[in-house]
């Protein structure tokens, strides 16, 4: 009984089921690829992403031996860098311990960096056709109205028992769980809405579901209290130095390790006080500032609040001082050095564009 959904949201998805590149593989690399890129990120925003990395990086090998900063800057407007940075872990792993080929058990495939319990699932069953659920938010708003369950499924127990549900599912013959798990993306994303009204009436399994039956969907799943994001004030220096822009590698620990930024200091500083701070870090004297458009950047826990400032400084004769800045043209900058989404409203005002061209190989 509890698997009377199954086949009509099988039928569903194999007539209305999103066209995506990724769904055209059976290859693991690459259904891993995609399945990184899309945590966090809408499935629109990857489909250019996906292309372009697996053009530069088309297996196990060129993702492993791929030098740092040309794996930033094939990531770059994506976010969330560490998701690339175990991908690449993970990568050299697989090479090392399972002779360059992803492996099929999710029991093996969720000791790899960066794969958690849901993407292992996803892997697993899209790749290999093994019968794994792939538990993700999704999955739990679909199931938790189906059931009309009063659970918080932030608990790492709940999950599991939601895991474990899933597991008695009885697919249809000629089914498979790589497609159900898909389809569940699919009514998620597109049908079963988080955050507004659920279009029930295009849901092909609505006659199931039991908070519908009682109009209660939005009530499902139970909602937790999330804490307030720690707001952070900063203002942004964008130093000019004749043709040339100051950027600086951000250190190896903390919040976008090893990425690009244009120089920034704690705090919101007057246009006097920012001159003042640019002139420290360059030795150069500034002779003009322009106030530039405020910005905001949201982190998982973090909002940034950004002051900017366009200074321009006496040019220099390329003998710098000993410093972390770097001077570079705003081309080199867009095709050589990753610079994080945080400051996107400053490249765009340098005409830099963010993620949109690969890094040069030489």
């Amino acid at each position: 009984m509890c698997s009377d959904f199954v086949k009509p949201l099988l039928l569903w998805y194999n007539t209305q089921g999103r066209d995506l590149p990724w769904r055209k593989t059976k290859d693991p690399y690459r259904i891993w690829v995609s399945e990184i890129m899309l945590q966090q990120t809408r499935v629109e925003a990857v489909k250019g992403y996906y292309e372009r990395f697996l053009e530069a990086l088309p297996d196990i090998d060129a993702l492993a031996d791929c030098p740092e900063d040309e794996l930033n800057k094939l990531w770059e407007g994506l976010g969330y860098y560490s998701r690339v940075r175990n991908m690449q872990k993970a990568a050299r792993t697989v090479r090392e311990q399972y002779g360059g080929k992803v492996p099929e058990e999710k029991s093996e495939l969720i000791k790899l960096p960066g794969i958690g319990d849901y993407t292992a699932g996803a892997i697993a069953s899209i790749a290999f056709g093994k019968p794994e659920p792939a538990v993700d938010g999704n999955v739990i708003r679909i199931v938790a109205r189906i059931r009309a369950l009063k659970k918080d499924f932030s608990s790492a127990k709940e999950k599991r028992n939601l895991t474990e549900f899933l597991r008695t599912l009885t697919l249809p013959e000629n089914g498979n769980w790589g497609d159900l798990n898909q389809a569940f993306m699919d009514l998620g994303s597109g049908v079963c809405l988080p955050n507004s009204s659920p279009r029930c009436e295009e849901c092909p399994i609505m006659e199931f579901c039991t908070a519908h039956k009682s109009g209660i969907e939005m009530d499902y799943p139970v909602r937790t209290e999330k804490k307030p994001r720690r707001i952070e004030q900063m203002t942004v220096m964008l130093i000019r130095n004749g043709d040339k822009l100051a950027i600086r590698k951000r250190p190896a620990k903390g919040l976008l390790p090893n990425l690009y930024e244009f120089p920034n200091t704690a705090g919101i500083l007057s246009e006097e006080e920012a001159v003042h701070a640019a002139e420290a870090i360059t030795n150069l004297e500034a002779i003009r500032i322009k106030r530039v458009p405020e910005a905001r950047h949201i982190f998982s826990h973090v909002e940034w609040h950004m002051r900017g400032y366009e200074i321009i400084m006496t040019p220099g004769d390329e003998k710098y001082p000993e410093s972390d800045l770097i001077y570079a043209e705003a081309g080199e900058i867009e095709r050589e050095y990753p610079i994080p989404s945080a400051f996107t409203a400053y490249a765009k005002y340098l005409n830099i564009h963010l993620g949109k061209k690969g890094p040069s190989y030489k």
